[in-house]
């Protein structure tokens, strides 16, 4: 995943530039390609699911923002490292949608 440098956003891929919702973009080079294996196609098994900010589906949590001091933020684990590591903490914050990590 990129995230955006402006904003915390994740960018998405959109023909030759990752985008955010900010309006940052970033031209994908052959680096950027072979690290995050971007493809404009997608594979008939695969499936890709993208919703409006506006679903609030994700479960929230009590914590600071560290860009606008909001006391609430959406929250969400993924694996980042090995297996044997902990997950990564995602939170972005309720008003800002400014988006950061916290490690175990």
């Amino acid at each position: 995943m990129e995230f955006c440098p402006k904003c915390g956003a994740i960018m998405f891929p959109d023909k030759k530039k990752f985008k955010c919702k900010c309006g940052h973009e970033k031209k994908i080079t052959k680096e950027l390609s072979d690290k995050y294996k971007v493809s404009e196609k997608i594979e008939s098994k695969e499936s890709v699911i993208f919703t409006g900010e506006d679903v609030k589906t994700l479960p929230t949590t009590k914590t600071e923002c560290p860009k606008c001091g909001n006391k609430e933020a959406f929250w969400w684990m993924q694996q980042t490292r090995r297996a044997d590591e902990a997950e990564t903490r995602f939170l972005r914050c309720t008003k800002c949608k400014y988006t950061w990590r916290e490690y175990d």
